[in-house]
């Protein structure tokens, strides 16, 4: 991999975007309520995120795979947190 200026914005855009979703996941972790966060959102963002997997995949860049693997766990960790504290 090369660290021309464009694939270093490229990383930091990917992490950035990435760790973002760490202070949700901690917040609704620690709250044990998921009252604030929209399912609709979830979801619609986690299929997009897959589906940017599984681009990534076939046009095999691993920064998209690895950027958009770890996005899929933080959301997907939310959609648990959802459903596990919905009624809290």
């Amino acid at each position: 991999m090369d660290f021309s200026l464009t694939s270093v914005i490229g990383l930091t855009a990917a992490t950035l975007t990435t760790i973002a979703y760490v202070p949700q996941v901690y917040k609704t972790w620690h709250a044990k309520s998921s009252k604030d966060l929209s399912l609709a959102m979830l979801l619609l963002f986690s299929t997009g995120v897959l589906l940017w997997l599984i681009y990534g995949w076939l046009v095999k860049d691993w920064p998209v795979i690895l950027a958009n693997a770890a996005t899929l766990l933080l959301t997907g960790g939310l959609l648990v947190l959802w459903f596990k504290y919905r009624e809290q």
